[in-house]
C-alpha cells in the first residue's frame, strides 16, 4: 500500500529497543502516521532525521554517546519535537515553562495521545511559535550548578566531540563561534552569549565581547596600555581583555 502524502511523517528516537517498539505499538493506533524512520542512538538520528525531514520525532533525552538535547543542537532545522524521558520533576517543570511537548515514561497510550494531538495543533497552526534553542532547553533541565562537559560541532558528515576541558578559548565571528581546541578551530553557528552560559564561569571568563577564555590557559595578564590589558596564553597567544573582562578575571585569580 503506498503511504498517505498527507501523512504525518515520525521518526523515533530511543536506545531501548522495547522503549521503540512501544512507542511504534501506540502510533499505529493512530491514523495518518508514517513511521519513516527509527534510531539506537543519537548519531543515527542526526543522519535519519536530516536524510528523511520527518514532521514529529519522539526523541529519547537520556542516551549513551548523545542525548536528545546534542540531537537537536547538531540539526540544522529542527521538526517538532516531542521528548520522552524520565526526568524528574525539575526538568519536566523547566519544560513546561518553555512550552515543550514531553511524555513521562513510563508511556501510556492516553499521554502519547495527547501529546500527538499538541505535535498536530502545532504544526498546523498558521503561525508557529517559536521553539527555544537546544542550549536554553538544556540549561533550563539541568540541575543548578551543572554545566556542560563538552561541545559538539557538525562538520558536513562528521561530528566533533570536544571535552570542555581541551577547549582553550571561543570566540565570536558573526553568526558562529570559532572554538579553539586540540591545535584546530571549529565553527559552529550558534551565539557566542549561548556557549558562554552553559560553561562552568569558575573555569570560563569572557574577557572581551567577543571572546570567553579558559583561564586554565591563561599565563599571565600584560599591560598594553593605559587601563588596556592583554591575555598572554600558555602557548604565547595574546588576546585582548576589556575592562569589565579584566574585573572578572581578577575576580577569579
Amino acid at each position: 500500500m503506498p503511504p498517505d502524502p498527507g501523512a504525518l511523517r515520525v521518526v523515533i528516537v530511543d536506545d531501548e529497543a522495547p522503549a521503540r517498539g512501544l512507542l511504534r505499538e501506540y502510533l499505529a493506533a493512530h491514523s495518518g502516521i508514517e513511521i519513516v524512520g527509527e534510531c539506537a542512538n543519537g548519531f543515527d538520528a542526526v543522519k535519519v532525521i536530516g536524510e528523511r525531514a520527518p514532521d514529529v520525532v519522539f526523541l529519547d533525552i537520556q542516551m549513551p554517546k548523545l542525548d536528545g538535547f546534542e540531537v537537536l543542537d547538531l540539526l540544522e532545522r529542527p521538526p517538532a519535537v516531542v521528548f520522552v524521558t524520565a526526568y524528574d520533576e525539575y526538568a519536566l517543570k523547566a519544560f513546561e515553562v518553555h512550552a515543550v511537548d514531553y511524555v513521562l515514561k513510563p508511556v501510556t497510550r492516553e499521554r502519547l495521545g495527547e501529546a500527538l494531538a499538541q505535535a498536530r495543533a502545532r504544526l498546523g497552526a498558521a503561525v508557529a511559535a517559536p521553539a527555544p534553542s537546544p542550549a536554553t532547553l538544556a540549561a533550563a533541565a539541568r540541575p543548578p550548578g551543572r554545566y556542560v562537559e563538552r561541545l559538539l560541532v557538525k562538520d558536513g558528515p562528521n561530528v566533533h566531540v570536544i571535552p570542555v576541558g581541551q577547549v582553550d578559548w571561543i570566540e565570536a565571528q558573526d553568526d558562529y563561534v570559532g572554538i579553539r581546541a586540540g591545535g584546530r578551530t571549529h565553527l559552529k553557528p550558534q551565539p557566542l552569549a549561548e556557549v558562554a552560559a552553559g560553561l562552568d564561569p569558575a573555569r570560563f571568563v569572557r574577557i572581551h565581547r567577543s571572546c570567553v577564555l579558559n583561564i586554565e590557559r591563561l599565563a599571565r595578564l600584560e599591560l598594553y596600555a593605559k587601563d588596556s590589558y592583554v591575555a598572554v596564553l600558555q602557548d604565547g597567544k595574546q588576546i585582548p581583555v576589556s575592562r569589565s573582562g579584566h574585573a572578572r578575571l581578577k575576580e577569579l585569580l
